[in-house]
């Protein structure tokens, strides 16, 4: 794919950028070992107030950046300023956190026969980011501020179709202080990012993407005997019971399919209706999806945007086709628009059997699958009936069913009564094939630091 900027909603290619030449690639490396030796050294004080400074100029350039990003990939703008203000979240929470988070843990000296011990987190070095387009700004944010709180530096390989914001970026965090070279954006192709991974300088990695990619970089990691966090695909099943307030969980499932022009890892796709309420909860979802307003992503009233690029709109019809060819039935939606862009309304299918290939696969797009059941075994049978594993939402108010889809659900994460969705504050990541390592919260700075022990006698 070549590294350009190409307006979703129409189709045309806006700006073209050169890949790094091989020895420009060998020097950004260069400078990145040579920044990280410097700044492992400097203070938390110190790389606080810099992630502040970055928190702010997000939220002062929030208009234009949202601008770009719905120019790039096609979200709503209303989606895009969420996004930024949720960036300038995470700066600020790490800025807050860090030191604590990080900070050294003495452990029973007496038990190890020692005047004192502690575990002390350490950086481990240049770190390499492979991040994905569908939400262009915070997936790089949630590995950045950590990242560099830590006392890391970051190497950011974007996607090829998001490359202004890719740049902004390295740009914005130049600006808000941080010593040249600690974040960089590496406008390479995915044919380079082995090279990378294998290089010396580079410690560790991190990838958002796909479950093939995923397993690309940890083979190649694990070869190279590197640190990987890895998020991947998914899944999710959306669990209704007879107990759920229906109309509630219709409107937030119409969201939790269709946000981001539904091109979210942890967008709901597997809707799960105890067959007491399946007819009920089936019209309240086919209204809420039904009442979604397609078009001009720019446009206050637009709900749907298109779809980053026509290789994903062309992924999602052929699902859809194979599916309604096998036996599906199309409650709403089913068929592109005939206009200009990469458009593709909300759709809900019922009637997904075995045979069907999204019964398996992941559809990048708002598509929803509708499945009743008879009990509560059954839908869980049913939900972790999945090699993913990433999010998983449960809708019940008896206290024993909650306690049930907590245990059992065989994901990374189970919101009840809400949509999984990521914060700071919380780790993030999945099992399976959906991946492995965690986000935010406490362990996900942790992830890219050295846990090393100190015993003193």
């Amino acid at each position: 794919m070549p590294i350009a900027t190409t307006n979703p909603a129409t189709g045309q290619v806006l700006r073209t950028f050169d890949p790094l030449t091989a020895a420009e690639l060998d020097d950004r490396l260069a400078r990145a070992a040579a920044a990280f030796g410097s700044y492992r050294r400097t203070s938390y004080e110190q790389r606080a107030g810099w992630m502040r400074a970055a928190a702010d100029l997000l939220d002062a350039e929030a208009q234009a950046t949202a601008e770009l990003m719905t120019l790039e990939m096609g979200k709503t703008l209303k989606a895009a300023k969420a996004e930024i203000g949720k960036c300038a979240a995470g700066c600020r929470y790490y800025a807050e956190h860090a030191a604590s988070m990080l900070a050294n843990e003495p452990v029973d000296a007496a038990a190890v026969k020692a005047s004192h011990a502690y575990v002390r987190w350490q950086p481990l070095g240049p770190v390499l980011a492979v991040m994905p387009w569908n939400f262009p700004l915070w997936q790089a944010m949630r590995f950045a501020a950590p990242a560099l709180m830590a006392g890391n530096v970051g190497l950011l390989k974007h996607a090829s179709n998001v490359p202004q914001t890719a740049l902004y970026l390295e740009d914005l965090f130049v600006r808000a202080g941080f010593p040249a070279d600690v974040f960089q954006t590496l406008l390479i192709g995915s044919d380079l990012v082995e090279s990378v991974l294998r290089d010396d300088r580079v410690a560790a990695a991190t990838l958002t993407g796909s479950t093939p990619a995923g397993r690309s970089v940890a083979a190649i990691a694990g070869d190279a005997l590197k640190h990987t966090v890895l998020e991947l695909g998914g899944s999710d099943p959306f669990v209704v019971m007879p107990s759920a307030d229906l109309e509630r969980a219709a409107q937030v499932a119409a969201v939790a399919r269709c946000q981001n022009n539904g091109q979210s890892c942890i967008a709901a796709k597997r809707f799960i209706v105890h067959e007491q309420v399946a007819e009920e909860f089936e019209e309240l979802f086919a209204g809420e999806l039904g009442a979604l307003v397609v078009g001009d992503p720019t446009d206050a009233a637009t709900d749907v945007g298109p779809l980053a690029t026509k290789q994903g709109r062309d992924d999602v019809e052929e699902l859809v086709a194979d599916a309604v060819s096998k036996g599906a039935t199309v409650v709403l939606g089913g068929s592109r628009p005939e206009s200009p862009g990469w458009f593709y309304p909300p759709t809900l299918l019922t009637g997904i059997t075995r045979q069907m290939r999204m019964y398996a696969e992941e559809v990048f797009g708002p598509v929803a699958q509708l499945h009743r059941v008879a009990d509560l075994d059954e839908a869980i049978a049913l939900a972790n009936d999945t090699e993913f594993g990433l999010g998983s939402n449960a809708w019940t108010n008896d206290p024993a069913e909650q306690e049930r889809f907590a245990t059992e659900l065989q994901a990374g994460m189970v919101f009840v009564n809400g949509m999984t969705a990521s914060y700071p504050e919380l780790p993030f990541g999945g099992i399976g094939t959906s991946g492995y390592g965690r986000e935010l919260g406490q362990l996900g700075i942790r992830e890219f630091c050295s846990a090393k022990t100190v015993w003193v006698g």
